[in-house]
C-alpha cells in the first residue's frame, strides 16, 4: 500500500468556531510532510483528529486502509504519535514508560526487545533510562516522547513539534533519525521551524484559519519567494554604496536591499525584475566595476517570506512591496 494516511473533507467545529475547515490531503509511504501554519491555524487539531484523539465534525480519516472511526484499534496500532508538549507520566522512568507502552500495544517479546533497543539507542536515552521523567530536562522529555512514538515501528508517524526544546546537536540527530525512517513510513511533522522543512521534508502543507493555502514541495514554495533567484553579495562597508549604484544600473535588477551585518560586512540582495536568473549580469557588472566582493551567491528563496505572504495575506504583500521600495 502506497497511501498510508488519507484525510478527506476534515472539519472540526467548537461551537461557533471552525478550527479545521474542509481539509483534504493524503500522505504516501516515503513522504515526510511538513505541516505548517501560524498559532491557532488548526495544525494540532488536525493531528488529534488524524490519530483518533478528537472526533471530527465532518470528514473521513483512513490509516493504512482502516477508517479511524470504524476501526480505531487497527488504525491506532499503525500510528506513532508525539503530541504537542510531549505529555508524559512524570513519576515513571523512561525505561518503565517505554515498557508500559509496549505492554498496552501488546508487542510480542521479540518486537518489544527490538523496538526498545532501537528507540533507546536512536534517542540516546541510556544515561537517563532509570531517572524519573519529572526530573529530566525539556530536551530529554521530548526525546522520551519521541521514543514512545517509534518503539512499535509504526507505518505512520505524526509528530507535533518533535524538536521543541532540543539543542542544535539533538535536532540534527532527530533529523537524521527521521531521514533513516522516511523510506518505509509516512511521516507528518508539525513545526514552527521553517529550516526543519528544508532539512527533512519532501513536501509541505501550509494552513491558515483552518484551510490549506499551499501543498507543494519545499523547492516549489521557495520559488514563490521574492528572494527566488535574487543575488546576494557580501562586501566591505566602504564599497557597499558604490556596489548598490552598480547593481541599480542593471536593467534586469528590480531593486536592491542592503543589510549591515554584525561582522562589519554589508549584505546586498539584488532582486530580479521578472524572477529570472540574473547572476550572469550581476557578476559581469561587478567585474567591470573593479569592486572586491567577499561572497556572491544565488538565493533559492525563503520559506519564511512565502509563509508570511500566505498566512497574513494582503498586508504581508503590501509590506514586501514597501520594503523593496525603501531599499
Amino acid at each position: 500500500m502506497s497511501t498510508l494516511l488519507e484525510i478527506e473533507g476534515l472539519t472540526k467545529r467548537f461551537g461557533p468556531i471552525t478550527a479545521v475547515d474542509d481539509i483534504t490531503f493524503s500522505v504516501e509511504r516515503g513522504e515526510v510532510l511538513g505541516f505548517l501554519g501560524p498559532n491557532g491555524a488548526g495544525k494540532s487539531t488536525t493531528m488529534k483528529m488524524a490519530t483518533g484523539y478528537l472526533s471530527p465534525t465532518a470528514g473521513n480519516i483512513t490509516v493504512c486502509g482502516y477508517d479511524v472511526r470504524l476501526h480505531p484499534i487497527e488504525a491506532k496500532r499503525r500510528i506513532g504519535y508525539l503530541p504537542e508538549g510531549a505529555p508524559l507520566y512524570g513519576d515513571m522512568t523512561p525505561n518503565s514508560l517505554l515498557n508500559f507502552v509496549c505492554d498496552i500495544r501488546k508487542l510480542p517479546r521479540d518486537q518489544r526487545r527490538q523496538g526498545l533497543d532501537h528507540a533507546i539507542e536512536s534517542l540516546h536515552l541510556h544515561q537517563v533510562l532509570h531517572q524519573p521523567i519529572e526530573t529530566l530536562s525539556k530536551g530529554y522529555k521530548r526525546r522520551v516522547g519521541l521514543a514512545q512514538a517509534i518503539v512499535h515501528d509504526p507505518d505512520v508517524l505524526i509528530l507535533d513539534e518533535p524538536t521543541d526544546g532540543l539543542d542544535p546537536n539533538q535536532k540534527h540527530e532527530v533529523h537524521k533519525l527521521l531521514g533513516r525512517m522516511a523510506s518505509t513510513k509516512a511521516i507528518i511533522i508539525s513545526t514552527h521551524i521553517l529550516e526543519e522543512v528544508d532539512a527533512v521534508c519532501s513536501r509541505a502543507i501550509i494552513i491558515s484559519q483552518g484551510r490549506i493555502v499551499a501543498d507543494e514541495k519545499p523547492s516549489q514554495l521557495e520559488a514563490r519567494s521574492r528572494f527566488h533567484n535574487a543575488v546576494g553579495i557580501r562586501i566591505a562597508a566602504e564599497g557597499a554604496e558604490r556596489c548598490v549604484s552598480v547593481l541599480n544600473e542593471i536593467s534586469e535588477v528590480h531593486s536592491v536591499q542592503q543589510v549591515v551585518q554584525p561582522s562589519g560586512l554589508n549584505e546586498l540582495v539584488a532582486f530580479s525584475a521578472n524572477g529570472g536568473n540574473i547572476i550572469g549580469q550581476v557578476r559581469t557588472a561587478i567585474d567591470r566595476s573593479g569592486l572586491d566582493v567577499v561572497e556572491m551567491f544565488i538565493e533559492r528563496g525563503r520559506l519564511e517570506d512565502v509563509f508570511r505572504d500566505l498566512t497574513l495575506g494582503a498586508p504581508a504583500a503590501a509590506e514586501v512591496k514597501e520594503e523593496a521600495g525603501n531599499a
